[in-house]
């Protein structure tokens, strides 16, 4: 596995070492030895997939102490655009979001710690996301930023146009970032 530093503090790109034969392919998606070796110490606890149509926006969110959650994603069918933003106060590089495209062709995962919010933008129809948990959920400790935040000014992609995404009804509502209060 090979671990990429984001322009972000203690988020990381991960590259799986990929075995191709006429089989089709191996790969290992986790591994504690190679987090520990990263330096990253995660305890996972849950898996949770979900399964959604091209334009499906899932996002921002977050779980605050004591349910903060850190989380490892990674894309098993089609794609998405995947993003977090750092929401921690004390950090420097709050308030500031990365992005990356995860697919079921690239392996590639993104490890995002506590502190951070996050939510992926489906690019393909039957995409499938898969991601663990250090944390159990928690309904009582959500928190969230509105997708479209003016502030955040996060590109989401140009060729699905606003009126063809599927947001929840919780995720319509969400406060703006300069409302959010960070529990980080």
């Amino acid at each position: 596995m090979n671990f990429i530093q984001t322009p972000i503090a203690d988020l990381f790109i991960i590259e799986p070492k990929v075995w191709k034969d006429n089989r089709g392919y191996f790969y290992e998606s986790f591994s504690g030895r190679a987090f520990t070796e990263a330096g990253i110490q995660a305890n996972f606890v849950q898996d949770n997939q979900s399964f959604s149509q091209k334009g499906t926006l899932r996002g921002l969110h977050a779980q605050k102490d004591p349910f903060a959650q850190g989380k490892l994603v990674r894309v098993i069918q089609g794609s998405v655009l995947d993003v977090a933003v750092d929401a921690r106060k004390a950090s420097p590089t709050y308030g500031q979001h990365f992005s990356i495209e995860l697919s079921g062709e690239n392996h590639k995962q993104l490890w995002v710690p506590p502190g951070f919010l996050h939510g992926f933008l489906t690019l393909e129809d039957d995409t499938i996301f898969t991601y663990k948990v250090t944390n159990y959920y928690d309904k009582e400790s959500e928190v969230g930023v509105i997708w479209n935040d003016q502030d955040l000014n996060i590109n989401w992609v140009a060729d699905i146009s606003k009126e063809d995404l599927l947001l929840s009804d919780k995720d319509l509502i969400l406060p703006a970032f300069k409302d959010f209060v960070s529990p980080f």
